[in-house]
């Protein structure tokens, strides 16, 4: 079975928005929403200018770190159809990859609903994978189904009522 082992965390500055060279990171624009989203399961569709997914993931572990995630790439023209059919509301954001420590990092800066919420995301290959963590990282909310983007879709950023999201 497929497993996805990931932690996230806010980002306490901008500094990851410049490469190493000082020039502005580039970004992939992504929409997604949901077909299905529960407690054990959520059937996810995606779409940027590369290519389109249809993804279903299990329930997290304990830890929030670990589930099952099964990913299909299907037609662009059927995603486009779906996630206007089927799925709104919808997540935007641009996706931003930065390469530190041997590892890849993805930064998502939201937008829509989800304006002013960025978040850095990392892929493990297990669970106590030791990491070094980029100075442009902040407080970790691996396990925090507030941060969850099939949360995020139906309980967005912007009608949070605290910082910290109540």
């Amino acid at each position: 079975m497929p497993v996805e082992i990931e932690r996230k965390f806010l980002l306490k500055d901008d500094s990851w928005r410049l490469d190493e060279a000082g020039l502005p990171r580039p970004g992939t624009p992504i929409v997604q929403g949901y077909l299905a989203s529960a407690p054990n399961c959520s059937i996810r569709l995606r779409k940027s200018a590369a290519k389109a997914v249809l993804t279903i993931k299990g329930a997290s572990n304990d830890t929030g770190m670990s589930r099952s995630e099964y990913q299909y790439e299907i037609p662009p023209a059927d995603c486009e159809a779906m996630l206007k059919e089927f799925a709104p509301p919808l997540i935007e954001k641009i996706r931003y990859k930065i390469a530190y420590a041997g590892l890849l990092w993805e930064v998502d800066e939201f937008k829509g609903e989800n304006s002013g919420l960025v978040m850095a995301e990392i892929e493990l290959e297990h669970e106590n994978q030791s990491i070094a963590l980029p100075p442009w990282i902040g407080t970790e909310v691996t396990g925090d189904a507030r941060y969850y983007n099939a949360r995020l879709v139906h309980y967005p950023f912007s009608q949070w009522t605290t910082p910290s999201g109540a």
